[in-house]
């Protein structure tokens, strides 16, 4: 791109760019521990704190460098135009400087003029810039995908190295091998896979709790035999966790749980590893089963656990392949809307296997909930609107963990937050942290920005959706895609236009607007990353869980949802601590005695509600 300095008078016009908790009634099974997950969670001989992530030499080799792109995107050539020096040509008519600021004229009978000003400004040459570029090649895209043509990639730093906006060509269609000759993967471009295996060693340095665990079991090998099949966000946080459990002894096929948040780079360094992973950022929704498809039916394999986010995975193997569950000894899930599908399940009969409900332990609900949502509200919201938050009208709907993160976060920048809640204990705790509870149709009409955290459907109505203000923000913090009515919006009588990736405006006819971001989907994780630190904690509780479920002994578990017991929760939580360099008081043995505890924990009850 060029730069030239024009005067005004001669400068062209520049053209403008068109933009087109979920428990049930009864009380919880309770559970033991297997031994495997005992001398997992048992201290390495001597005590002391929890190990170092492994060194290097223990952790997969990274791809070489050849495997990376070889060129780098370079600006075009161009030469600055440089300031000329004023030149005085005629000595009886001086140039002088003006007192404020323009030139001056003297004339030789001394009478002083000012000099006509030449207005310079910037225009650039090329100016035409199509932001609203679209692909022309529709391919296996839904009719629903190809009316708002959400985009493949991501321009943020969530989805750094993928260009994937120059290439439509779907995954499906290429044929791509990893550098050891296997092709049992399908990601948006190998190439990349250099560039994610950075991003994973960086992610390990901020999970000590799951380095630690990978160093104290892989000796044991306490998953040894077991078959995963997972369905999660594949970001950099998640391959440190397939990588754990490769080392513990398993072996792994992945898919993703959302369409857009898979980091491209982080599926192609899986796949350069040897993991089969089937997923890219931009998926289609026929993509989206035909990857879980491909992790699941499969020649000559067959998956003995489930590690679950959103139950989609569980759902698909129930619909298509219901046999399996004759060798799958149980399933892990960490979402809210995954934990309700199981617990409807169980309700009516109908779950064959042993579940593990992660969301609903204290080490999910507290930290990755809460803790992990109250800063990636915000990181999300600015990376796709610039936008301010202080003074700010924000309804915020649902006062559970990830509605109390999004509204403390909003308030501490200054937002003037509203809540809305069906739940009388969760709505007094809004009301006691001071914000205003209200009915959503009370303040759709006045609010800059609606956020929906329920794990419930429809929400957001057409209804409020017509009554919303001229450039509200509607986004969703929740698992699923089903609390803000999109597909009402797919009408013709309204016009989509992309402003950026995962950004729409969906105009009304009399010309009214609204942002609406990720298209109704998790707007954290389709639209920036999330803190990793937060993210350990959640990991390793899925791993404790995956190896407690697999070494248990028959008849340990029935056909039920079962809760982690709080000494597990305290473990995970323990593995943390040496990060913040604290340290825990102990209890004497007569305090122990006066309280009836044992001095090592557990230290709550599980019917404790923290």
């Amino acid at each position: 791109m060029s730069v030239q300095v024009v005067s005004a008078a001669a400068a062209a016009k520049v053209p403008e760019v068109e933009l087109k908790d979920l428990s049930p009634s009864e009380a919880e099974p309770q559970l033991g521990l297997s031994t495997a997950a005992v001398s997992a969670m048992a201290p390495p001989a001597g005590g002391g704190d929890p190990e170092a992530p492994a060194p290097a030499a223990e952790r997969p080799p990274a791809p070489g460098p050849g495997s990376g792109p070889a060129a780098a995107l370079s600006p075009a050539a161009g030469k600055v135009p440089q300031a000329s020096a004023m030149k005085r040509s005629d000595p009886h008519h001086q140039h002088q400087r003006h007192r404020d600021g323009g030139e001056a004229l003297v004339s030789p009978d001394g009478t002083v003029t000012e000099a006509p000003r030449t207005v310079k400004k910037i225009q650039f040459a090329d100016q035409k810039q199509e932001f609203n570029k679209r692909p022309t090649k529709i391919g296996r895209r839904s009719l629903s995908r190809s009316i708002s043509q959400s985009s493949t990639d991501s321009y943020s730093s969530a989805a750094s190295y993928t260009d994937s906006s120059d290439d439509e060509t779907s995954p499906r269609d290429k044929q791509q091998k990893n550098s050891k000759g296997n092709s049992d993967f399908c990601v948006k471009n190998i190439k990349q896979a250099e560039f994610g295996r950075r991003e994973i060693e960086i992610a390990e340095q901020e999970m000590p709790a799951l380095m630690a665990l990978r160093k104290r079991a892989q000796g044991e090998k306490p998953l040894a035999g077991a078959k995963i099949v997972g369905c999660t966000h594949i970001t950099a946080q998640t391959a440190v966790l397939m990588e754990t459990l490769g080392a513990l002894g398993a072996q792994c096929r992945w898919a993703a749980c959302n369409i857009y948040s898979t980091l491209n780079e982080v599926a192609a360094a899986l796949a350069e590893s040897g993991f089969p992973v089937f997923a890219w950022k931009g998926e289609s929704e026929d993509d989206f089963w035909w990857c879980i498809d491909r992790c699941v039916n499969v020649e000559g394999w067959q998956p003995n656990m489930i590690l679950d986010d959103g139950g989609d995975l569980t759902h698909w193997i129930y619909k298509k392949y219901p046999n399996m569950f004759k060798k799958i000894k149980g399933i892990v899930e960490e979402s809210v809307t995954g934990v309700h599908r199981l617990y409807q399940l169980s309700k009516a009969g109908k779950l064959c296997v042993p579940a593990m409900n992660v969301n609903d332990s204290v080490t999910k609900q507290k930290f990755d909930n809460l803790y992990c949502c109250r800063e990636s509200i915000l990181d999300g919201l600015k990376r796709t609107t610039d936008m301010m938050f202080g003074g700010k009208q924000v309804v915020v709907c649902g006062y559970g963990e990830v509605g109390k993160g999004c509204c403390a976060a909003l308030k501490a920048m200054g937002s003037i937050v509203y809540v809305t809640e069906i739940d009388p204990i969760c709505a007094l705790q809004a009301c006691m942290d001071g914000f205003r509870l209200v009915k959503l149709n009370e303040v759709i009409r006045q609010v800059d920005i609606v956020i929906t955290c329920t794990g419930n459907k429809n929400v957001v109505t057409r209804e409020h959706l017509d009554r919303m203000k001229n450039s509200c923000i509607v986004c969703n913090m929740g698992h699923s895609n089903t609390e803000i009515d999109v597909a009402s919006l797919r009408t013709p009588e309204l016009t989509w236009e992309r402003v950026r990736s995962q950004v729409d405006h969906v105009i009304w006819p009399d010309g009214k607007r609204i942002v609406l971001l990720a298209e109704g989907r998790l707007l954290n994780l389709s639209c920036s990353t999330v803190p990793t630190f937060v993210l350990s904690i959640t990991a390793t509780t899925q791993a404790l869980a995956l190896i407690e479920l697999y070494n248990a002994p028959e008849g340990r578990y029935k056909q039920d949802v079962y809760l982690l017991p709080k000494k597990m929760d305290e473990y995970v939580a323990s593995l943390h601590l040496p990060t913040f360099d604290a340290h825990l008081t102990e209890l004497t043995d007569e305090q122990a005695k006066y309280l009836g505890l044992n001095k090592n924990g557990p230290f709550k009850p599980n019917y404790y509600r923290y």
